[in-house]
């Protein structure tokens, strides 16, 4: 019989309880990441498949129950034996396309460790499909190098804030809208089923308040100035190790 084999790598998961490790220069302000993030292998038969572009959600029967897996989309179906490797879990997980909240889903792909990743833009139109989502999400967590000086002028309106005031009233903010104009120095498309970006205006130290993490089904690119409206969240865990003390959730761009 197939099993679930969960490889973890336990002792980074302990310590960073403990004890965080100051981010490395490249790092986001307030982003938290281990050095390796946890990976699972898991091995199982397909009940259920759930397409929402670029990923196909997979209900695996394994020998130790169900468990949901979001992999590149794939034709798999329901009868298909499978294995998913560089699975990183993923808890409390909400596909916007399906409106859909997971308890628990492992994103990874499809086949044996070290297999051949599957043929470039073969699950996603819009590019190459992720090979290891566990260095996808470190990669929209790592902050921009020198972007040099930036100046943005802050948005107006009562919930209006600059990057360090999202900072210091994180508290307060909690749940809560927020309206923030600011320069968009890195992005990142299609990870988790959202966009990432990194936005600057100015305000705040370099290394702790001066870069705002942002997730948005909207597109923009690096160098535009953009209008960030959307909800704080605070001490936000996506697992894996990746936490964020404040980021700013499901938002609109404008200009």
């Amino acid at each position: 019989m197939r099993r679930l084999s969960v490889v973890l790598l336990v002792t980074l998961a302990v310590a960073g309880c403990k004890k965080k490790e100051p981010a490395p220069p490249q790092q986001a302000a307030g982003a938290q990441a281990p050095n390796a993030a946890p990976t699972a292998v898991i091995k199982g038969k397909i009940v259920e498949r759930l397409d929402a572009d670029p990923y196909s959600y997979l209900k695996l029967q394994t020998d130790s129950g169900e468990a949901w897996a979001a992999v590149p989309k794939t034709d798999k179906g329901p009868g298909s034996e499978v294995t998913v490797s560089g699975a990183m879990p993923m808890s409390q997980f909400e596909s916007k396309t399906l409106k859909r909240k997971f308890e628990l889903v492992y994103f990874g792909t499809l086949g044996e460790p070290g297999a051949a990743p599957a043929a470039p833009g073969a699950a996603a139109p819009e590019g190459t499909p992720p090979t290891n989502m566990a260095a996808q999400h470190a990669a929209a967590a790592a902050g921009p190098g020198d972007v040099g000086n930036v100046k943005v002028p802050k948005a107006s309106g009562a919930d209006a804030r600059t990057v360090s005031e999202v900072y210091s009233q994180r508290a307060a903010l909690k749940e809560k809208g927020v309206t923030i104009r600011g320069k968009v120095v890195k992005f990142n498309e299609g990870i988790m089923g959202r966009n990432w970006l990194h936005i600057r205006d100015g305000s705040g130290t370099a290394g702790k308040d001066n870069d705002l993490t942002v997730t948005t089904a909207d597109k923009a690119a690096v160098g535009d100035v953009v209008v960030v409206k959307g909800k704080v969240q605070v001490d936000k865990d996506f697992g894996a190790g990746y936490s964020y003390p404040v980021i700013v959730e499901d938002a609109k761009l404008g200009k």
